[in-house]
């Protein structure tokens, strides 16, 4: 029981939207999107959803050609980032809205809506208005709402984008067993690196319209094939460095060399592009590290990341406790060579972290 995207095409004119992209998203399976905002993760729930038709290609829902099936007709839900409420109906209508449409029986509308409530603790506030509602519960009553269709797909496009820190951990981990129980095939989008990794299931990266990477989470954030995967998978934004491999030598593109030590040490002559994030670094050294000058300093909770201009570029370094480094300070950034991810010059994965 899967959604099959086979060689999708998505053409605006002369431009292509989205890239030859072919996916499997299985039920049962948290199938998680992730990518930068317009890297084409709305563009392709609104291709399953059957919002928009292909250029080219064909979705396959359980086996059946849905390509040209509009959204009316197929067995779909959708929940935005901005929840979408029905501002005159109380909470209990806003989630019985689809059950009446398709003129369900009282009875089995009303057991739908509570099942639902129940999941996600709107029970006190079924007769509520939305305006009443804080912002976390409008959202779990348009979650409330997808959930009660029971639809074979349902599409998750950042709903908890909006919500306050406390609340979107907690529906983080609520919600993959609650669509669990529903046996739909469940697509969840995101911007966030880290909300992927508390997902779990299984991840497709998106980069420019294309799918460059897909499968299990947690092996894709440690083993990504290319570049673009490594980069959608990096929060703060993956550090690299261009080099070229001579011998014993790495060469920096501001002709600094370097012992070609690590992942580095076997690899043949060539150029090279050097992918690390900010945890494979460290601030300080003995004289052997990149100088540069700090840039800026994010606090977070115990951790600081120090900007730092290296010349050729900006590293982030991820630093235990809270420090206050002033812009324009001297600074120096030592890179764990075992720790690179190396990938050739048109973007691919030569070798990764030892």
């Amino acid at each position: 029981m899967s959604l099959v995207l086979e060689n999708i095409v998505l053409k605006s004119g002369a431009d292509i939207v989205i890239d030859t992209v072919s996916l499997t998203l299985r039920r049962g399976v948290m199938n998680v999107l992730l990518g930068p905002t317009l890297a084409g993760k709305t563009t392709l729930m609104r291709l399953m959803a059957g919002l928009d038709r292909p250029s080219a290609g064909r979705l396959l829902l359980d086996d059946k050609d849905v390509t040209g099936i509009p959204v009316r007709k197929r067995s779909v839900a959708m929940v935005y980032q901005q929840f979408v409420n029905y501002p005159n109906l109380t909470v209990f209508e806003n989630i019985a809205s689809p059950l009446r449409v398709a003129r369900l029986p009282a009875a089995e509308v009303e057991s739908r809506v509570r099942h639902a409530a129940a999941l996600l603790r709107l029970e006190p506030l079924l007769q509520r208005m939305p305006a009443e509602l804080s912002g976390g519960q409008q959202q779990r009553t348009a979650i409330a709402r997808a959930l009660v269709k029971r639809a074979d797909l349902v599409l998750l496009d950042e709903p908890l984008a909006n919500l306050d820190y406390k609340l979107r951990e907690e529906l983080r981990e609520q919600l993959p067993p609650i669509f669990a129980e529903s046996n739909a095939i469940l697509v969840y989008a995101t911007t966030e690196p880290t909300e992927a990794l508390l997902l779990g299931g299984e991840t497709a990266t998106v980069w420019q319209g294309r799918v460059t990477q897909h499968g299990p989470t947690s092996e894709i954030y440690r083993s990504p094939l290319n570049i673009a995967a490594a980069r959608v998978f990096s929060d703060p934004p993956l550090n690299e460095l261009a080099v070229e491999k001579r011998g014993g030598a790495v060469i920096t593109a501001a002709g600094r060399q370097l012992p070609a030590a690590g992942v580095l040490a076997g690899l043949p002559d060539g150029h090279y592009r050097l992918g690390f994030r900010c945890d494979d670094v460290t601030l300080g050294g003995d004289g052997t590290g990149f100088p540069g000058t700090v840039s800026v300093t994010e606090l977070s909770g115990s951790e600081s990341f120090v900007h730092v201009d290296v010349g050729t570029g900006i590293w982030v370094c991820l630093v235990r406790g809270v420090h206050d480094w002033q812009p324009g300070a001297p600074a120096e950034v030592s890179v764990d060579m075992h720790r690179v991810f190396v990938f050739d010059i048109a973007g691919n994965l030569v070798t990764g972290r030892s």
